[in-house]
């Protein structure tokens, strides 16, 4: 396919629902894909469910390297991803040669059920696009569904943020379902492999990564399928 933009999906969500326990967006899912895909010559946007503020969740700042808070430093990036993100109405889904669900439990809240991101992915993927997310990212895939009906990630291979994994960040009772679970309720093949380990599957035009450990696993694996 010639090389088009990539579109990155990031959270509105503030806090948790069980309790005002803050959340959003984890940061180096965004800027560690971001990086790969620009210095490969892509362009990149960035799309929220509802548009504009995307908020960090607090904990993944602690986790952030020197390169991440280079990106979270940069005024581009703060006006583009974290202050005035697109609405789903303002994306011009034929632009797009993939769209990337990144993580942080916020997504958990408002990917799973939004119809305009599920329009943007399916009009990517009819094309020709890829499909692509990173740990609690996998949620916007979990109930996309095809033209006739039918899930995509059913029969597929696919990961993302494990129920150990939860368990092991103590979340397990503060998100409103469980990834993995879903994902296999819906027919996919739910791969993993240890706790907090890089791991990323492809199969076909859907790339998925494990936790947030796997960004720049899911990149490669995504320039590999494009062929850049």
């Amino acid at each position: 396919m010639q090389k088009k933009k990539i579109l990155v999906v990031l959270t509105n969500t503030t806090q948790f629902q069980v309790k005002p326990e803050a959340t959003g967006l984890w940061l180096s899912e965004a800027t560690e894909f971001v990086s790969d895909m620009q210095q490969a010559g892509f362009a990149v946007d960035y799309v929220s469910p509802q548009g504009g503020y995307v908020p960090l969740d607090p904990r993944s700042l602690k986790y952030a390297d020197a390169q991440a808070m280079a990106m979270y430093q940069d005024p581009e990036f703060q006006r583009r991803a974290l202050t005035a993100s697109l609405a789903p109405d303002q994306v011009h889904a034929e632009d797009y040669v993939a769209i990337y669900y990144t993580g942080g439990h916020g997504v958990m809240f408002d990917f799973p059920d939004s119809q305009a991101l599920q329009d943007i992915s399916r009009t990517i993927y009819r094309q020709g696009g890829y499909l692509t997310s990173v740990c609690h990212g996998i949620a916007g895939l979990l109930n996309l569904q095809d033209d006739n009906g039918q899930y995509i990630i059913a029969g597929k291979r696919i990961t993302g943020f494990t129920t150990t994994e939860e368990i092991l960040s103590s979340k397990r009772r503060m998100v409103p379902f469980l990834n993995e679970h879903v994902a296999k309720d819906h027919g996919a093949i739910f791969q993993k492999v240890r706790a907090f380990k890089s791991y990323a599957v492809t199969d076909g035009r859907v790339i998925t990564g494990q936790n947030p450990w796997s960004p720049h696993a899911v990149a490669n694996a995504l320039l590999d399928a494009i062929g850049n």
